[in-house]
């Protein structure tokens, strides 16, 4: 593995700094301070040659089907969710203006296309509402559901029904409320209940995301649905999904003590991607993030970290900037961006689930070994 100066990397690329920076911020480019002088930052060259071949329209063809695994063409048929020059489409319909007025019982309704709205109540005490008591609740469901295989689709969905309800009264307790006042009261934030209820709809579904591919590798084998909903939950779980949120602590933290704009400088200036800051999959940056933030005051650092990170990379805040900000302005719980996430991508993870299941196929894809030849 070779790496190489900025200088090189931009003259490979044809670039202005601020692309090779927001290439970095993106996860397309890897980047690591110079053990000659730490205050610069050198490139991996293999990233740079495949982002500069993919400019130039020279993209090998194992390289185009690796590729495809990540960020690349989709790979499953759907017709759950799109994003369309920059818009989350949900069923043909934008996630952002039905987050004006939608609720996640209703997006439920929408994506599973039911005939009614899930009743989530919950009267059952699963114990201390959160994340531990939805993986507790989740696997014991995902232990006694039956296999989906030749059941009707009507059974299916009260299934889904039971399953999204078993989440909503782990993480939020017992309760009939709709889910995003639920939550709002179990944190003991109800000023917070109409941001938590938009957060809801715009997490609810995300295209086919790691944890819903997940989700919908797990439903091809005919599992139960809460099993899927499992698979779900522990994708979600690593940092560089549903916790991405935490990694904006050292920047806020930063921040904190010298500045938004010195805090930025430095983060960038060491060769890391600004933490919560663009998107793969939205040149214009992240819709859902922006519709969030401005759906609430903006604590006065956080809006001094955008501002700064923006002019800085070139890139806008993400959804996992607005959730931490979210959990901020708020106080909620530490973990609230989890557990926000997994509630509401439960609802999708249900619709790519049956609609999985309605393909009848499994999900089972070849492997192409580059390891040593056979003696």
């Amino acid at each position: 593995m070779s790496w190489i100066s900025a200088e090189a990397a931009l003259g490979l690329l044809g670039t202005k700094p601020q692309t090779l920076y927001a290439n970095v911020s993106r996860g397309r480019i890897a980047a690591r301070p110079d053990p000659q002088d730490p205050r610069r930052s050198l490139y991996r060259a293999e990233d740079v040659e495949r982002l500069a071949a993919r400019q130039r329209g020279r993209r090998p063809a194992q390289q185009v089907a690796a590729e495809t695994i990540a960020w690349g063409e989709p790979v499953l048929p759907t017709e759950i969710s799109a994003i369309v020059d920059g818009r989350l489409m949900l069923r043909g319909e934008d996630a952002i203006a039905l987050a004006e007025t939608a609720t996640l019982e209703d997006i439920a309704r929408h994506l599973w296309q039911a005939s009614h709205r899930p009743d989530l109540t919950g009267s059952t005490d699963l114990g201390v509402p959160g994340l531990r008591s939805a993986y507790l609740a989740m696997a014991e469901l995902a232990a006694t559901q039956m296999p989906t295989p030749g059941r009707a689709r009507a059974v299916l969905i009260d299934e889904a029904e039971a399953a999204l309800a078993t989440m909503a009264t782990a993480l939020a307790g017992p309760g009939a409320a709709p889910m995003h006042e639920r939550l709002a009261a179990c944190w003991g934030r109800p000023e917070a209940a109409d941001p938590l209820r938009r957060a809801l709809v715009l997490l609810a579904e995300h295209e086919l995301n790691a944890s819903t591919f997940a989700a919908r590798v797990t439903a091809s084998t005919g599992a139960p649905l809460a099993a899927a909903v499992l698979t779900g939950l522990a994708a979600l779980s690593g940092p560089l999904h549903g916790t991405a949120s935490q990694s904006l602590g050292p920047l806020h933290d930063h921040a904190r003590r010298a500045g938004a704009e010195s805090a930025v400088i430095a983060t960038l200036g060491y060769g890391q991607g600004l933490p919560c800051f663009g998107h793969k999959l939205y040149e214009d940056g992240d819709s859902r993030a922006a519709a969030l933030l401005g759906a609430m005051t903006v604590p006065p650092l956080f809006s001094e970290l955008m501002a700064e990170g923006e002019r800085l990379s070139g890139e806008k805040p993400n959804i996992d900037f607005a959730l931490a900000a979210l959990t901020q302005a708020y106080e909620l719980p530490e973990d609230a961006p989890l557990q926000i996430f997994a509630l509401a991508r439960s609802v999708g993870w249900l619709a790519h689930a049956l609609e999985q299941i309605e393909t009848g196929a499994l999900i089972r894809p070849r492997a192409r070994y580059v390891g040593p030849a056979p003696s």
